[in-house]
C-alpha cells in the first residue's frame, strides 16, 4: 500500500431532493451515465459487507472521481493510493505490488464503477483474497469499459475460482483478457473454471500459467477446449501436465476452431503427448502459435509432430526449445516443413540443438521453398567460436544509405515493399519480402535483429516514423555504429559462412 498521507475529500451538499435510500442489496450508482444497458444478473454472493456502496448516496452525485475514491477509502478504512489518484484518467492502470488487500481493492472497485477511461487494470500481487475478487466482479458487472484484468499471484485458491467461474458464466461484462497466473488453482479449481469457459464466448485471452493443474485438470481443460468458441489465446505453461493431460488437451484441440495461441511450455508431455500434438496439428485449422518448450520431447516425439507439420496449413510458430532433440530430430523437422508446400511456418525454435554444416545446406533448400521461415539453432558442429564469427553492418544504416542515394526516406523504402502501401505488415510477409528484395540485401542475422526492432508484439511489423526512430536509436546503441561479431547458429545461407 502507498505510504501517502490520507487525503481529505472535499464534498458539497446540495439542497435538492434526497434520492431514495439505498438498500444493502443495491449496487453502487454511477456518476457517469453508462452506455445502453444489457441484461445482467447480480453476483450470487452479495452481502452488506461486499456491496460497492457509499453510505451517503447523495455524495455519489456531487463528487468527482477522485473525491469518490477518497470517500470509498474512508468507508473501508484504508489510505488512498496516490498513484491511482494521479492516473485514474489513463487507459492503462498498473497497481501491481501495491499491497492493496481486500479493502484497498474494494475502494478501487467503488471508484471504477463509474469510470469510463480505464481499459486495462493490473492488480498482480496485492493479496486481494476472496473479498477483493468479489468486489472486482461486482464492479465489472457495472463497468462497460474495462477489457483487460490481471489478478495474477493473489493466491485466490478454490473460493476465488468459484467467484470467477460464476462471473464468467454470465457473459455480461466487457472483459476480453483475464490473467490468473500463480493463484494456487488445483484440479478442483480447474473444474469450476472449465465449467464457465465451456459456455463463455466473451473472454478472448486467458492466462492460467504457474498453477497446480495436473492430469485431471488437463482432462477437464481438454473437454473445455472442444466446446469453447471464444478463446484465441491460452497460456497453460508451468503447470503439472504429463502424458495423460497432454493427450486430453490435444484431443480438445482437434475440435477447437478459434484458439490461435497456445503456450504449454514447462510441463511434462513426453513423446506420448508429442504424438497427440502431431495428430492435433493434422486436424486443427486455427492454431498459429504453439510453445511446447521443456516438455521432455525427444527425436521420437519430434517425428510424430513432424507428421502434423507435413499437413498443417495454419501454424506459424513452433517452439521446441529445451527438449532433448538431436541433429537427426532437427533434420526431420525441417524436411517435414519442406514437404508441405502450403506450410505457413515462420519460426521454428530449436535453439538448444547443435547442428552440422550438412543441416545448414539442407536448411538452405527449405528456405528456397519457404522464404518466410526462420529456424534458430544453437551452433554449427565443427566450427570454433573464433572461425564462426563474422563482421556485420548495422541493417538500419544500410537501409538509410540506400534511401539517401535514392533521395527517399526510410519510411518510403519500407512502404514500397508493402503491396498495401501501409506502415504495418504481417511479420511473415515482411520477412519473406525482405529476403526476396534486392534493393538492400540483408543476411538472416541482420534481418532477425531488424524485425525485433520493428515488432509491435501483435504479429506485425510497424515501420511508422516514431517506430523507425526508436528502432534506429536502439540499433545504433546495440551496434555502436560499427560492424560487430555475429554469434554462431543463426541459420544463415552459404553467403554468410566463414571463408575457409
Amino acid at each position: 500500500m502507498d505510504n501517502d498521507e490520507p487525503l481529505e475529500s472535499e464534498t458539497t451538499e446540495e439542497n435538492g431532493a434526497q434520492p431514495a435510500p439505498q438498500s444493502s442489496e443495491e449496487m453502487l450508482y454511477c456518476e457517469a451515465e453508462p452506455p445502453p444497458p444489457v441484461d445482467k444478473e447480480k453476483p450470487a454472493r452479495e452481502s452488506s459487507e461486499t456491496d460497492l456502496e457509499i453510505e451517503d448516496a447523495e455524495k455519489l452525485f456531487t463528487t468527482g472521481q477522485s473525491e469518490l475514491y477518497t470517500e470509498a477509502c474512508k468507508l473501508v478504512g484504508v489510505v488512498p493510493v496516490s498513484y491511482f489518484l494521479r492516473n485514474m484518467d489513463e487507459a492503462f492502470l498498473n497497481l501491481n505490488h501495491h499491497g492493496l488487500g481486500p479493502n484497498g481493492t474494494k475502494a478501487i472497485a467503488i471508484a471504477l464503477v463509474s469510470n469510463t477511461t480505464v481499459i486495462s487494470l493490473e492488480l498482480e500481487d496485492n493479496c486481494i483474497m476472496e473479498e477483493g475478487v468479489l468486489s472486482l466482479v461486482e464492479m465489472l458487472q457495472e463497468n462497460y469499459y474495462v477489457q483487460e484484468l490481471n489478478i495474477s499471484n493473489n493466491a485466490l485458491g478454490l473460493e476465488g475460482a468459484r467467484i470467477i467461474s460464476q462471473f464468467l458464466q454470465r457473459n455480461s461484462s466487457s472483459l476480453l483478457n483475464l490473467q490468473l497466473s500463480g493463484n494456487n488453482f488445483t484440479d478442483e479449481s480447474a473444474e469450476l473454471l472449465c465449467l464457465a469457459l465451456s459456455a463463455n464466448y466473451r473472454i478472448r485471452e486467458m492466462d492460467l500459467s504457474h498453477n497446480q493443474f495436473s492430469d485431471k485438470g488437463g482432462e477437464l481443460l481438454g473437454q473445455m477446449l472442444a466446446l469453447n468458441v471464444g478463446l484465441v489465446s491460452l497460456d497453460l505453461s508451468w503447470n503439472h501436465f504429463c502424458s495423460r493431460a497432454a493427450v486430453a488437451l490435444c484431443n480438445g484441440l482437434r475440435a477447437n476452431v478459434t484458439l490461435k495461441t497456445l503456450d504449454l511450455s514447462m510441463n511434462g508431455f513426453g513423446n506420448e503427448g508429442a504424438a497427440a500434438l502431431g495428430e492435433a496439428l493434422r486436424l486443427n485449422g486455427s492454431l498459429a502459435y504453439v510453445d511446447v518448450s521443456a516438455n521432455n520431447i525427444s527425436n521420437e516425439g519430434v517425428s510424430k509432430i513432424s507428421r502434423g507439420l507435413e499437413i498443417n496449413e495454419t501454424l506459424k510458430v513452433l517452439k521446441l526449445f529445451l527438449n532433448p532433440i538431436s541433429l537427426d530430430g532437427a533434420i526431420i523437422l525441417i524436411l517435414s516443413i519442406k514437404r508441405n508446400s502450403r506450410s505457413k511456418m515462420e519460426k521454428l525454435d530449436i535453439s538448444n540443438v547443435m547442428v552440422s554444416e550438412q543441416f545448414v545446406k539442407i536448411l538452405d533448400g527449405v528456405y528456397a521453398v519457404h522464404p518466410q521461415l526462420d529456424v534458430t539453432y544453437k551452433a554449427v558442429q565443427g566450427l570454433s567460436v573464433k572461425s564462426s564469427f563474422f563482421l556485420w553492418t548495422n541493417p538500419m544504416k544500410l537501409i538509410q544509405s540506400y534511401a539517401d542515394q535514392h533521395k527517399i526516406t526510410i519510411l518510403d523504402f519500407f512502404k514500397s515493399l508493402n503491396p498495401a502501401g501501409t506502415t504495418k505488415m504481417p511479420m511473415g510477409e515482411f520477412w519473406k519480402t525482405m529476403i526476396q528484395q534486392n534493393k538492400v540485401p540483408l543476411n538472416r542475422f541482420q534481418l532477425r535483429e531488424l524485425t525485433k526492432r520493428l515488432d509491435n508484439k501483435k504479429g506485425m511489423v510497424d515501420f511508422s516514423q516514431p517506430t523507425l526512430e526508436r528502432g534506429k536509436a536502439t540499433e545504433e546503441t546495440m551496434w555502436g555504429g560499427l560492424p560487430v561479431a555475429a554469434p554462431s547458429g543463426d541459420g544463415l545461407t552459404p553467403l554468410t559462412q566463414p571463408a575457409k
